[in-house]
């Protein structure tokens, strides 16, 4: 029995709740030629006062193609002091990779990156996706 795997757009609407995505406010860096899909480092960023009143809530990263649509979720408060998160994903192939934010205020912003993977990592037979 084959599970099913979301799709990027239902994978962020479900993170999101059906609220509208804006893009901007998200500064995204990936490499946008990955040579070894294993460890791609990632960093994010989110313009935001990061005050009591005004503040990211969480960072999010979603891909296109990987076993599981939903990388990570950071949680933040306004004592994280600023909004910036890094990591390492593994990426299965090459695809897009989208970085959201949720305010404090309930607004959602994002960037988008297209990652090119010479080789892949945590292949499961994505062809049949």
């Amino acid at each position: 029995m084959k599970i099913s795997r979301p799709t990027l757009d239902e994978a962020i609407d479900s993170f999101t709740g059906g609220a509208v995505v804006r893009e901007g406010r998200v500064k995204f860096e990936i490499s946008p030629l990955v040579e070894n899909g294993n460890a791609v480092p990632v960093s994010v960023e989110v313009d935001s006062p990061m005050t009591e009143t005004d503040h990211v809530r969480r960072i999010a990263l979603f891909n296109e193609k990987n076993p599981q649509a939903e990388v990570v979720v950071f949680h933040l408060g306004p004592r994280s002091g600023r909004a910036r998160v890094a990591t390492r994903i593994r990426l299965a192939a090459s695809q897009t990779v989208v970085a959201l934010a949720e305010t404090s205020s309930g607004d959602f912003w994002s960037a988008k990156a297209n990652v090119i993977v010479t080789l892949a990592a945590c292949i499961e037979d994505i062809s049949q996706q």
